[in-house]
């Protein structure tokens, strides 16, 4: 859990990051900074998050996430969140959790069609 190091990969005009497992708090800020750092440095249209492999989600998750969203929409992209297993959406419903209005999608392949539907509107 010690490891915040984010990977942000770029494809074409979308940035991507696949979160751990078990991410801790420094890794889910520093998911933050990092794929804002690229907003800037890349003109990108969209940021799929891919979180298939996270097995929790607590409410600083939540809310960064959602945090990140309004972010990468001030800078003029859209962020969808893809991959969210049914255990992660059944207990974060029960604790409350929300993403808010944050885009979602069941895998990246959707993630990237969601934003290219929405690429006309841009």
């Amino acid at each position: 859990m010690g490891n915040d190091t984010i990977t942000v990969v770029k494809l074409h005009d979308i940035l991507m990051v696949a979160m751990p497992s078990d991410p801790g708090d420094s890794t889910i800020s520093a998911l933050q900074q990092r794929v804002l750092q690229m907003m800037e440095k890349y003109v990108v249209r969209g940021f799929v998050l891919d979180i298939s492999a996270v097995e929790t989600l607590d409410s600083f998750f939540a809310r960064t996430v959602l945090e990140t969203a309004k972010m990468v929409a001030l800078m003029g992209g859209r962020m969808v969140v893809s991959g969210m297993r049914p255990s992660v959406a059944i207990t974060a419903t029960q604790l409350g959790l929300t993403l808010g209005g944050t885009l979602t999608a069941l895998d990246v392949d959707s993630a990237i069609a969601l934003l290219d539907k929405g690429r006309s509107k841009r």
